[in-house]
């Protein structure tokens, strides 16, 4: 059943997100992610904005019933490729195809799950239902990911990536010839209002910027680059989505536009190369890099 609450006087102006953890007990986070994925209707339409502003006498509604998730189990099955670890900081090399955190959908056979049952202390980290977790890769996509091993680490590693200090790279194979070979998308991201489960540009979605630079470029099997992308913010598929938008799609997004015979690919061919931050205690800089895996590396090898 859905369930209907009108907004008080006592809550007009109030956020959206902080409503619905009001009227549902469950986090903030939990109602943001709820509001992101079109849970939420406010007066009969849906809402994607968290920070959207409720009026006194509005209904919301909350489509699917807003639950607080349960929280995420060791799973000692799950395999957890370590590239460094010391008290305070790990740093993952995550392959294709594995989810990094419990949500709609994927309730166990998450990265946590497996970093969990390595690392329990994790569990007292950040938020309970992605404990540890200061930013996330898409299942598709593989490469280098940080997590926090204590709560001071995770607040200084949440710091430097609102701080926009760390450095993310990665590398990618779009469709076409980018021209010109350097420069930034800058271009907000919001949730598609026609299906919330992909992002789009949006006038009135996040700030979100992606410097790229291209590689190399090759004429077969069709007009292809390589381009390598930094991340200046962090916006869901943002890569993907910018890519997109400049009409240079990622080989094998089959979600954005860049599944095409000519080039068969079995994911998006994006992968998380390069990361580079300052240690949450020593301050010292921390720079890792991780190899093109093998099903990417042969998709690339047919272009010329």
């Amino acid at each position: 059943m859905n369930q209907h609450e009108v907004v008080p006087e006592l809550l007009d102006g109030e956020r959206l997100d902080r409503l619905v953890s009001l009227q549902t007990g469950v986090s903030r986070s939990v109602a943001a992610r709820a509001i992101e994925d079109g849970q939420i209707r406010v007066d009969g339409q849906p809402v994607t904005q968290r920070s959207r502003r409720v009026k006194a006498g509005q209904v919301v509604e909350f489509a699917i019933e807003v639950q607080g998730p349960c929280l995420p189990q060791p799973d000692p099955l799950i395999d957890v490729e370590v590239v460094y670890a010391d008290d305070t900081v790990i740093v993952i090399d995550k392959p294709a195809g594995i989810v990094v955190h419990p949500g709609a959908g994927n309730t166990d056979g998450t990265l946590v799950n497996g970093l969990l049952a390595r690392f329990p202390e994790l569990a007292e980290v950040g938020e309970p239902e992605r404990p540890g977790i200061v930013h996330r890769i898409d299942k598709g996509t593989s490469g280098l990911l940080m997590v926090a091993r204590t709560p001071g680490a995770y607040e200084g590693l949440v710091g430097q990536l609102s701080a926009r200090s760390v450095d993310r790279r990665y590398r990618s194979l779009v469709w076409g010839n980018v021209e010109p070979g350097h420069g930034v998308v800058d271009a907000p991201i919001g949730r598609s209002r026609r299906d919330p489960t992909r992002m789009t540009v949006a006038a009135d979605g996040r700030e979100a910027r992606t410097r790229y630079q291209v590689e190399s470029r090759f004429n077969e099997p069709a007009e292809l680059c390589l381009v390598t992308c930094e991340l200046e913010t962090g916006r869901t598929h943002q890569i993907r989505v910018h890519l997109r938008a400049i009409n240079h799609p990622v080989v094998g997004d089959t979600r954005y536009g860049g599944a095409r015979q000519s080039l068969p690919c079995p994911r998006p061919w994006l992968h998380a190369e390069h990361l580079g931050f300052r240690h949450p205690v020593t301050d010292e800089w921390m720079s890792f890099d991780s190899e093109v895996p093998g099903d990417l590396a042969a998709v690339a090898r047919r272009c010329s």
